[in-house]
């Protein structure tokens, strides 16, 4: 009888051990990591919380990026209204947007979830979160993205990249297969980028508080149409990507003077974790504390059975 009362308490140490050493999937380490330097196409499997948005009425028409096992970060404007979730599909892992893709998931939409007092673009707030039907099958091909914690700074000049299947220029669609496109873009503080949209003719446009400017001055490299809702990410500390914004909208694409303007997760951290517990943000309490209670039931776990097994 002690022999089998050990030997079962050898089980539920594992078993416990099993349990709390269970974390959500790493965010934003692709286990891809090459990519092509100077290039356009992205190799596949290099962005892998990347998302294909489509209706069943107008194939694609935005991005979206992974954030946990049921929830996906898209951009407000993406969606109707009224919001009929049942039209949308979305494509987990794809990598050619009119070919095969031998990775991919396809999901269906339970629940979008629209920012409060979200109108237009031009006045922020543009984003949304997206409810899967299932749960996403985590692969190489396919992870979540880590997002910024509220205090978290994206500094002027720092490059990001933005990726999507949008548009290659105004008005010219992705040909062929349609590979996933990506771009390097540096981050342009708010001052300037609102003095670039003051150069000119145009309607006026505000730099608002939760909004986050990148690309080049003199043009050139740009998010386009078809590119909305798609992350803009940028790498930090242990080569770790992290979404700076979400792909909102423009005066035209890859202007002079016309940067992308992106909405700034990091003013909306709270928004996001208080609909999805399980999004990993990086810098964040919420995700220190849940690394620090696994490793405290860890160590707890370890000593009760080595007290018990005696």
């Amino acid at each position: 009888m002690r022999m089998v009362d050990s030997d079962f308490l050898v089980i539920i140490h594992l078993v416990m051990l099993g349990f709390w050493t269970c974390e959500a999937q790493v965010c934003g380490q692709p286990p891809i990591t090459n990519r092509i330097v100077g290039g356009t196409n992205a190799l596949e499997g290099a962005w892998p919380w990347q998302v294909d948005i489509q209706t069943s009425v107008d194939g694609h028409i935005c991005g979206g990026s992974i954030i946990s096992e049921y929830w996906v970060l898209s951009a407000a404007h993406c969606f109707t209204q009224p919001i009929t979730p049942s039209i949308y599909l979305l494509y987990l892992g794809r990598y050619y947007l009119n070919g095969n893709n031998q990775y991919e998931q396809q999901k269906s939409v339970a629940n979008v979830v629209i920012l409060n007092g979200y109108t237009d673009t031009d006045h922020g707030k543009d984003l949304a979160l997206v409810q899967l039907d299932s749960p996403v099958t985590w692969s190489d091909y396919i992870q979540p993205i880590c997002l910024p914690s509220a205090s978290t700074l994206f500094p002027d000049g720092m490059l990001c990249y933005v990726t999507g299947w949008g548009y290659t220029q105004e008005g010219v669609s992705l040909s062929g297969a349609g590979i996933l496109q990506q771009v390097g873009v540096p981050i342009i503080d708010q001052n300037s980028c609102q003095a670039m949209y003051q150069i000119g003719t145009g309607s006026p446009v505000s730099i608002l508080s939760d909004m986050i400017c990148a690309g080049y001055q003199q043009g050139g490299k740009d998010s386009c149409q078809g590119d909305s809702g798609g992350p803009l990410v940028c790498q930090v500390i242990n080569n770790t990507w992290v979404q700076a914004g979400v792909v909102s909208f423009g005066d035209g694409c890859a202007q002079t003077n016309r940067p992308g303007i992106y909405t700034k997760l990091s003013s909306y951290t709270d928004f996001i974790t208080s609909n999805v517990p399980d999004a990993q943000v990086i810098g964040g309490a919420s995700h220190i504390w849940v690394s620090g209670t696994v490793v405290l039931a860890n160590i707890l776990a370890s000593l009760v059975a080595v007290v018990l097994l005696r």
